[in-house]
């Protein structure tokens, strides 16, 4: 499986603001590169807390994008991927919908109602790892289910994790012209922060995109 995260954070490196709310940091140009991205995925991945705190679609929004998958003999949109250790998703949550199929990753844990219930709302439950997801169990059956190239889009817990397990392949950052502020605001990669082993990147490219700039790096593989 190929996993790319992408990502857009301000000049000064967040997410959001402090009070987590969704901010426009990227302008249309790169909201265009975004909906090609997700179109040419077979999945789009976040975390429990980007539904909580954005209720995203996860759809591609641009109809020749919808054609040209179903052309593909691929669904009008990629599937969407929660990773929820601890069983916060609503049931009336957008990425529940009819849309797009939606896979909610949960642990071995997760209660057999909390279960129905999202079955029921229409999602496929994977359990993966004891009392949280274990990303590369989960990843795994994924890859299991067709899934060769998923698109991560946040929130910064996530990210970091799937960084701490080793399983991103490349990683694109729109750098918008903002800057917000406040030593509480969400970043790129949250989680408890490396140490040591820090992930090597390699740059691909830089690019000028609205009026901010378009980062593309390769993770390169640890020697460890």
């Amino acid at each position: 499986m190929h996993v790319v995260v992408n990502a857009a954070m301000s000049a000064d490196g967040k997410l959001a603001s402090r009070r987590r709310e969704q901010l426009a940091i990227s302008g249309r140009e790169d909201f265009d590169r975004v909906d090609q991205l997700r179109a040419d995925s077979d999945a789009v991945m976040v975390g429990v807390g980007t539904v909580l705190a954005d209720d995203p679609s996860l759809t591609v929004k641009d109809a020749d994008r919808h054609s040209a998958r179903l052309d593909r003999r691929e669904p009008k949109n990629p599937a969407r991927v929660v990773a929820d250790s601890r069983i916060r998703t609503p049931p009336d949550a957008t990425v529940l919908d009819d849309d797009a199929e939606t896979y909610l990753l949960t642990s071995e844990a997760a209660p057999t109602d909390f279960i129905e219930q999202m079955e029921e709302a229409g999602a496929y439950v994977l359990a993966a790892g004891e009392d949280r997801v274990d990303l590369t169990t989960a990843l795994a059956k994924l890859e299991g289910e067709g899934i060769e190239r998923l698109m991560v889009e946040g929130g910064g817990e996530l990210i970091f994790s799937l960084f701490e397990a080793g399983l991103v392949d490349e990683l694109r950052v729109y750098i918008g012209a903002k800057v917000l502020g406040g030593r509480d605001a969400p970043t790129l990669a949250d989680g408890d922060g490396f140490v040591e082993s820090f992930p090597e990147l390699a740059l691909e490219s830089v690019e000028q995109v609205d009026d901010g700039v378009l980062l593309t790096w390769t993770v390169e593989e640890s020697d460890s």
